[in-house]
C-alpha cells in the first residue's frame, strides 16, 4: 500500500517517497511465538494492540504505520496491505481509524501481530478471486484519490496500477509507457475500471479489440499509439 502523504497538520513528506516504489513481494518473515490455537480473539487485547501505534492520537497514521507493517514483516507497497485496508474499509491511504481497526480487526480475528502475520497468505490468496480481486481494484481508486478530487493524479495512478496489474497483465509495461507519454494528467474512474477490463478481455496481440467498443477513448488511443510502436 502506497504510503500516502501526511495530513497538513502532521508536517510535510518528501514527495519522492511515493513515486514508482512499488513491489509486491514480502521481506522475508521472522517466525512469530506459536499461538495456542485455543486462544479467543479479544477485542480489548485488539483494542490495545490499535494504540501501541496510535497513541493519544485515536488514529494510525503514516509514522506509525510504518512502525506497524516494519513489526509485521511487510513493506509498506506490498500489495497485502492494500488487501488489508480493503478488509479493514479504511478510507484514507496512510492512516487506519480505530474503528476501522477494530471492525477489521475481529473480522479476520486478529488481536495481535502474530495473529495478523498468521492471515497474510490468506489475504493474498484472495486477490486469486476474480470477483474479489475486481472489488479490491475498485476500491483501490477511492482509496487511492485526494478525496477533494474525483479523478487520481497520474503518478498515483501508475503507481496503482502497477501494483494491481503489474504482475499479471503481460501488456502493463507497454501501458505504463503510454501513459508516461500520454497527455493525460488524471485517470477517472470509468478509465480507471475499464483498464480492469481490459485487461482481462482483450488479447495481448490487441487482435480482438473492436474498435466500434464501448471503451475509452484513453484505450483507443493505446491501441493506436501501439500499432504505430510495433510498425517502426
Amino acid at each position: 500500500m502506497p504510503v500516502k502523504k501526511k495530513r497538513k497538520s502532521s508536517g510535510s513528506e518528501d514527495p519522492s517517497i511515493r513515486k514508482n516504489k512499488i513491489t509486491s513481494y514480502c521481506r522475508t518473515q521472522t517466525p512469530g511465538r506459536l499461538l495456542n490455537t485455543d486462544d479467543q480473539f479479544s477485542s480489548k487485547k485488539c483494542l490495545a494492540w490499535f494504540y501501541e501505534y496510535a497513541g493519544s492520537d485515536d488514529i494510525v497514521g503514516p509514522e506509525s504505520m510504518e512502525k506497524f507493517c516494519e513489526d509485521i514483516c511487510v513493506e509498506p507497497e506490498n500489495i497485502v496491505m492494500l488487501v488489508l485496508a480493503w478488509t479493514l474499509e479504511a478510507t484514507n491511504m496512510g492512516f487506519f481509524t480505530k474503528e476501522e481497526w477494530l471492525k477489521g480487526m475481529t473480522s479476520l480475528h486478529c488481536d495481535c501481530t502474530e495473529r495478523l502475520q498468521g492471515k497474510l497468505d490468506y489475504m493474498r490468496s484472495q486477490l486469486n478471486d476474480p470477483v474479489l480481486f475486481k472489488n479490491i481494484y475498485r476500491y483501490a481508486f477511492d482509496f487511492a484519490r485526494d478525496k477533494d478530487q474525483r479523478s487520481l493524479d497520474m503518478d498515483t495512478a501508475k503507481s496503482m496500477l502497477a501494483l494491481l496489474l503489474g504482475r499479471t497483465w503481460p501488456l502493463f509495461p507497454v501501458f505504463h509507457q503510454f501513459l508516461e507519454q500520454s497527455k493525460y494528467k488524471v485517470v477517472n474512474k470509468d478509465q480507471w475500471c475499464n483498464v480492469l477490463e481490459f485487461s482481462r478481455t482483450v488479447n495481448t496481440d490487441l487482435s480482438n479489440y473492436d474498435e466500434d467498443g464501448a471503451w475509452p477513448v484513453m484505450l483507443d488511443e493505446f491501441v493506436e499509439w501501439n500499432k504505430v510502436r510495433i510498425a517502426l
